[in-house]
């Protein structure tokens, strides 16, 4: 039973665990989850950002070749054009060429870029080096046609960049025709989560792809809501958990409670079973007595002297009657005056338990047999319990050594002094008690014939015990059954001693 208890716990820790894990990982599953998406938007909003600055510059490079054509004619004249100083207000250009009508470029690549500009009316991309980050934009228009040498590194808007690019986890780059310009390094690498922006500037003259990457590795996630997650989980399933004992135990107090209400009420039902039990004796007796002394009291002449006699003996056992009912209603009402004891002479009251039996002894034919000491016994008791006591004890008896047949019946009472205790002892030749049956002997209920209730032996052992005494049974090898009432002795100079 300990091992399968021990089991069971066991198991149960088991499910907490499993149920605290599971609640955990599936905590930390969306927590990762919103945390890379919020990641994820952090990253696309940076990433539109330096899109829309980068198209703004490139945007910016065709409008200032519109402006050179259109202002073209005015300044053609004039010994150092002020288009010469765009550097100063465009730092990203470096320098500018202008092809006036009937003059050669001094590149073919510039020639075939004005050709495609003229045809696209638009400025068209010549001389493209990403991997050093610059190139040419050429404008073919009339008179003169112009090229720009555009540095795209000094392109960018750093001051409005939406992050730092010497730290910034985010590699930028601006890729046209396989080649590519790394705008900033980020820090990609193997494993985690990746996150991809690519979109074309919004220049037809420059086509360029920014691309954005970002890798997304285990430490960006947030072990640390991870961890108050799991341990916010753990205090809910304890709570859960003490919850539930605090159930289990208030069902438990419930079901003992119930059990108990139980236990009184079969205590109430054996208590009254007793009762009925000790007060038929004597009622049996009263009964008889008056009946006898009606019957001598119509003989003619009436028999006085024995009527007399039935009627005394009928007032006595009307009396017990009336002490056994006084002792239930003070056990009733008063508990605490139940238990109450006084010295008692252990010879008396097993005399009137002798003298109540007379009948039952003669028309048993049975003779018992005293052994008592040359000093009365006093001991302490109620002298109703302990009359009680000993009459259900006779009265077994009397009942067992009626199946011993036509053999001999012996009934031993013996009084002695055992270790401070005043003892009664009493014994009978009858069958005696089975060894299966002897543990179950003073178990109310339990009763070996078939017109018993099985409380009388218990009802015995109860009132022995509150006396602060003993009762025991035991089967001696010679055969027969015995049992043993001890009792606390009075002291020699109790006032109360008889």
């Amino acid at each position: 039973m300990q091992k399968c208890a021990m089991l069971q716990l066991r198991q149960r820790r088991w499910i907490w665990l499993l149920a605290w894990g599971l609640l955990s990982a599936l905590g930390s599953l969306v927590l990762a989850r919103l945390a890379l998406a919020e990641l994820r938007d952090a990253f696309e909003t940076d990433a539109r950002i330096m899109h829309r600055l980068l198209s703004q510059r490139v945007v910016q490079h065709d409008a200032v070749m519109a402006t050179l054509a259109l202002l073209q004619p005015r300044q053609s004249a004039q010994p150092q054009p002020p288009e010469q100083r765009l550097g100063a207000v465009y730092p990203q250009i470096l320098a500018l060429q202008r092809r006036d009508a009937g003059a050669p470029w001094p590149q073919d690549s510039l020639r075939a870029a004005e050709a495609r500009s003229r045809q696209s009316r638009h400025a068209a991309l010549a001389n493209l080096d990403l991997a050093a980050g610059r190139y040419q934009l050429v404008l073919g228009a009339d008179p003169s046609s112009y090229a720009l040498l555009i540095d795209l590194r000094a392109t960018v808007p750093w001051s409005e960049w939406p992050m730092r690019p010497d730290s910034s986890p985010v590699r930028v780059t601006l890729e046209h025709q396989g080649q590519r310009f790394l705008l900033q390094p980020g820090q990609v690498r193997d494993g985690g989560w990746r996150f991809d922006f690519h979109k074309h500037l919004a220049a037809d003259s420059q086509p360029f792809d920014m691309v954005a990457v970002r890798q997304v590795g285990w430490q960006a996630l947030p072990w640390g809501w991870f961890l108050a997650w799991a341990g916010a989980m753990a205090a809910l399933l304890l709570a859960l958990q003490a919850l539930q004992r605090q159930r289990a135990g208030r069902r438990r107090a419930e079901e003992l409670l119930r059990l108990g209400q139980i236990s009184r009420l079969n205590s109430l039902g054996e208590l009254a079973a007793g009762m009925a039990h000790e007060l038929n004796q004597p009622l049996t007796a009263v009964l008889a007595n008056t009946q006898a002394a009606s019957r001598l009291l119509r003989e003619d002449p009436p028999d006085l002297a024995t009527a007399r006699t039935a009627m005394t003996q009928a007032v006595e056992q009307a009396r017990r009657a009336a002490s056994v009912v006084g002792r239930l209603r003070r056990l009733v009402e008063r508990p605490e005056l139940s238990g109450q004891v006084q010295p008692v002479l252990l010879q008396e009251a097993l005399d009137n338990a002798l003298y109540l039996l007379e009948p039952e002894l003669s028309r048993r034919h049975v003779q018992p047999v005293r052994k008592t000491p040359a000093t009365p016994l006093a001991v302490l008791a109620d002298p109703v319990a302990l009359e009680q006591i000993i009459h259900n004890l006779l009265m077994n008896a009397l009942q067992a050594l009626e199946q011993t047949g036509a053999g001999p019946r012996e009934l031993t009472l013996s009084l002695s002094e055992d270790q401070g205790q005043g003892l009664l002892s009493v014994y009978d030749n009858g069958p005696g008690i089975p060894p299966e049956r002897m543990a179950r002997i003073f178990e109310p209920f339990f009763t070996t014939r078939q017109a018993g209730l099985g409380l009388g032996l218990s009802l015995c052992e109860t009132l022995a015990v509150g006396m602060g005494g003993a009762l025991s049974a035991s089967s001696p090898a010679s055969g027969g059954a015995e049992f043993r009432l001890t009792l606390p002795l009075a002291a020699p100079d109790d006032p109360k001693q008889p």
